[in-house]
């Protein structure tokens, strides 16, 4: 039996928009009840509210699932994108696809490009990480002799890539374009490691700093 969160979940996902008194009657529970679960939700960032005029009067507190809720329901997007891809390589040459994966990465790094300028390379790695971050990536970084090891730990791209690998030139394009020097991959998940590891030299000004 599910949950009463789980309830509200399911129910917003189905009816965004919702007020309390909606969720209280589609779920069976007392409006005040429906409040306590609803403000743990927004706490863990998986509905968010705002308020919506309905007639005269105050307006009133609408919910609906941020992006984040609505992961927690299974989609289609994998296989959907399987796919795409498989369309494509039968419509298009290698060389193509892979031209399509690098411009994507590229024009994603060109958006931060200002931002890095006068940075050191600490720095960049720092907001590389974050941008990987937000794309669904967990990483980490670490400084090994007069190198950098940049670590995926987990891969949002993994399960489309056992099929489509070309999909892994997306990460490194974005690691090479905003460090502005390339990005070795020394271990590769696909290839049954641990995780990802990509190894950048610093521009020969910042090792000579």
């Amino acid at each position: 039996m599910k949950s009463t969160r789980e309830r509200l979940l399911q129910t917003l996902s189905k009816s965004p928009g919702s007020t309390i008194t909606d969720l209280a009657e589609a779920v069976g529970i007392n409006p005040i009840s429906v409040r306590h679960h609803l403000t743990n939700l927004q706490i863990e960032g998986l509905i968010a509210a705002e308020e919506k005029r309905h007639g005269v009067g105050r307006p009133r507190l609408v919910y609906s699932l941020t992006e984040e809720g609505l992961e927690r329901f299974p989609t289609r997007y994998l296989r959907l994108t399987s796919r795409l891809l498989n369309q494509l390589k039968s419509s298009l040459p290698q060389a193509m696809i892979s031209k399509i994966f690098t411009e994507m990465a590229a024009s994603l790094a060109e958006d931060y490009s200002e931002q890095m300028q006068g940075l050191s390379m600490e720095e960049r790695l720092e907001i590389v990480r974050e941008l990987l971050t937000e794309e669904g990536f967990t990483v980490e970084w670490e400084k090994s002799g007069s190198d950098y090891r940049i670590h995926e730990i987990t891969c949002p791209y993994i399960q489309i890539g056992q099929d489509h690998p070309e999909v892994c030139t997306v990460d490194q394009t974005i690691i090479s374009r905003m460090l502005a020097v390339p990005a070795e991959k020394i271990q590769c998940i696909l290839s049954g490691d641990a995780h990802c590891t990509y190894v950048v030299q610093p521009l020969n000004s910042e090792q000579t700093a």
